[in-house]
């Protein structure tokens, strides 16, 4: 059996990744900052452990129980959109503390065994923001681009010891929890100055062409994880592909 552990799997590309994996016959640790057994199959290849990637206690204890791991996926992440002169500082830290360090935190705790071992793939999920400028999303799209750029360098010291990485770059997932979950923390984003700018944005976000689904990005983290060649972007969803495609 290959083993993997994927990191946000509560809900949305994370839950639905942990599924693909698992119907593709593999073990699965599949982690969340508040287990919730009830989401995914009851089976000996199946495992849920607690992990706050924020908490580099917490990611010890979880890589240490999972074992040895063949992949990883970084999927965890939390957003905000907003005007970034009314974005305080420390929403901004939060971001970067899940988006950017968390998953600097996991891939570090797991490169030691993968490295010895001469095998194993980082699968690190960012986002389309990367692909092309977009508004009100200053702070997120910054989170997420480290990561592009942390990815690229590492790919390139990793390959040396036959270790893999790869990019996941999901497009609009309007069936996530993003905004509910981000709800609290967006609040105040959007100052009076600011509407006349966001209101049609704003109202374009409720009024989607071509989205991401779920599946859609389970789909491209599992080709990513199971590719072979040096390629490292993966766009997930025809959104993306169309923003990757254009660029």
């Amino acid at each position: 059996m290959t083993t993997v552990l994927i990191t946000g799997c509560s809900s949305g590309y994370g839950l639905a990744t942990a599924r693909r994996f698992f119907d593709e016959g593999w073990d699965v640790v599949a982690t969340m900052r508040t287990p919730h057994h009830d989401v995914l199959p009851a089976s000996d290849r199946m495992r849920i452990l607690a992990l706050d990637v924020t908490d580099p206690a917490s990611v010890a204890r979880a890589v240490d129980a999972s074992g040895p791991v063949d992949v990883l996926v970084n999927n965890a992440g939390i957003g905000a959109i907003g005007a970034f002169e009314a974005t305080p500082m420390d929403t901004t830290r939060e971001l970067f503390d899940t988006n950017t360090f968390g998953v600097m935190t996991m891939t570090q705790a797991v490169i030691p065994q993968m490295r010895s071992r001469g095998a194993g793939t980082i699968v690190n999920v960012t986002s389309s923001t990367t692909l092309a400028a977009m508004p009100l999303a200053a702070v997120y799209t910054a989170s997420k681009s480290a990561i592009e750029g942390f990815s690229g360098s590492l790919a390139l010291e990793l390959g040396f010891f036959g270790v893999r990485v790869k990019l996941v770059e999901p497009g609009y997932g309007p069936t996530t929890a993003f905004t509910s979950n981000g709800a609290e923390r967006m609040a105040g984003l959007i100052p009076e100055d600011y509407l006349p700018f966001a209101a049609p944005i704003l109202k374009r976000f409720g009024e989607p062409g071509e989205v991401t689904t779920p599946d859609d990005v389970a789909d491209v983290v599992f080709r990513a994880a199971t590719d072979t060649s040096d390629r490292l972007r993966f766009p997930a969803g025809p959104d993306a592909v169309a923003l990757a495609q254009s660029t």
